[in-house]
């Protein structure tokens, strides 16, 4: 995967952002920092709409903005399952946790193993973890 352009001026609607802005944005996020975005820009951003341009940065382990884009997926897999697969689909999430255990790097392999643990076992959910990057911040294997 070859990166965009490095010249981002901005999302025309930060709040539903094109998958091209995003994956510009996520070539030069210092263009518009995290901290200009509006109030839970990562819950925003966390949806079906979004989910194979952020598995794709996930996936691409030269990206400036990979860490957030895994976040999102860490919010993507936990309310597709604490949602029992009402919010996402299941077949959709299924296809991406094989895609990254078939492709990714550790990191990726991680965050499959978690959501397949998380999908065995429901109630080891940690807000802070899945939804405020716990596990991205301080990755690790669930148990």
């Amino acid at each position: 995967m070859s990166a965009p352009p490095a010249v981002f001026r901005g999302f025309a609607n930060p709040v539903d952002p094109t998958p091209n802005e995003l994956r510009t944005w996520a070539y030069a996020p210092d263009s518009v920092p995290l901290t200009a975005m509006p109030p839970d820009w990562d819950l925003l951003v966390s949806g079906d709409r979004l989910i194979a341009t952020l598995f794709d940065l996930a996936m691409d382990t030269s990206c400036p903005a990979r860490r957030f884009a895994m976040h999102c997926l860490y919010i993507y897999a936990a309310d597709a399952i604490r949602t029992g697969f009402k919010a996402h689909p299941r077949r959709k999430l299924r296809k991406l946790v094989e895609e990254a255990e078939e492709e990714g790097d550790e990191q990726m392999a991680i965050w499959a193993h978690n959501t397949r643990v998380l999908l065995a076992r429901p109630q080891l959910f940690d807000y802070h973890d899945w939804c405020e990057g716990g596990l991205v911040r301080h990755s690790r294997r669930l148990q």
